[in-house]
């Protein structure tokens, strides 16, 4: 099972979500961004390292909020949801097609990579 962490960047009343590029699993749906740990790396260190790469940004790992695992047909994950702040930088699609500023009222208007759906309803009920 590979570990893998995902960031809640949140700016206000909105969050960050990231499009995945062609050519890669679950081409354009939408993410939060993150990534697979790497071997010895907690999940807090993995998200500051895969923002950094990803999207050119320090960041600030508050919390851990949820957790779930998922069966893609090439293996299965455990992800990891954790409440991240920027601390430096505007976060830019370094790694992604394209970013978006969001409300949790507007996820129904993108479609998820499917481990990242089960963090969307709690996230729009306001439990996140």
């Amino acid at each position: 099972m590979r570990e893998v962490s995902a960031a809640l960047i949140v700016r206000g009343k909105t969050f960050l979500i990231c499009k995945r590029p062609a050519g890669k699993s679950c081409a354009h749906t939408w993410e939060f961004p993150g990534g697979k740990r790497e071997p010895g790396e907690a999940g807090e260190q993995a998200l500051v390292r895969e923002c950094k790469e990803e999207l050119g940004v320090v960041v600030r790992v508050e919390k851990e909020l949820a957790q779930t695992s998922f069966a893609y047909p090439d293996g299965e994950i455990r992800l990891t949801l954790y409440r991240v702040f920027l601390v430096e930088g505007e976060p830019q699609p370094l790694e992604h097609e394209e970013l978006r500023w969001i409300l949790p009222e507007n996820i129904p208007e993108y479609e998820f990579s499917p481990a990242d759906t089960a963090f969307l309803e709690r996230l729009s009920g306001g439990s996140l």
